[in-house]
């Protein structure tokens, strides 16, 4: 048995082999988190973990055992989007919208790093994500956004 701490709630994993992204989706039933390719190169199935983006697809349970794992469900705070997701719908920066969770985990990984990111930092942050419907311009404006929304800001 294996503990997990996803979205501040604690949850036991019977098995630390199992995939992460498999439990995320089926077991604790969240399914923001999406597969992708499933080698770890799209970045749809990105989570945090400890603030740390992770590709879920490739990483078993057994892994992140111990740390503070977020999903894009857990972002939001009483009814209010966090800021990233906020300005991903300001700037109407999803199409289809099925790598958007992944865009918006890195982002926000990014943004704890970062307080003001460059647009080539940006660029470079998001550069393993992959959007098949182009809406890339769109993305780096919601990412500029909501930088400029969490500037000073405790998120």
């Amino acid at each position: 048995m294996v503990t997990l701490q996803i979205n501040g709630q604690t949850r036991d994993a019977p098995d630390a082999a199992r995939n992460l992204l498999s439990y995320i989706r089926f077991d604790a039933r969240l399914t923001g988190t999406k597969y992708g390719c499933g080698e770890g190169l799209c970045g749809a199935c990105t989570v945090l973990v400890d603030g740390q983006p992770l590709r879920a697809c490739t990483t078993t349970v057994g892994a992140v055992a111990g740390g503070a794992i977020t999903t894009v469900e857990g972002l939001a705070r009483d009814g209010v989007l966090h800021p990233v997701q906020q300005a991903f719908v300001e700037e109407s920066a999803m199409q289809c919208g099925y790598c958007i969770p992944g865009f918006i985990m890195t982002s926000v990984a990014l943004l704890g790093r970062e307080q003001r990111p460059t647009r080539g930092q940006i660029r470079e942050a998001l550069s393993l994500n992959m959007c098949r419907c182009g809406t890339y311009q769109r993305i780096l404006d919601a990412v500029e956004k909501a930088a400029q929304a969490t500037e000073g800001a405790a998120r």
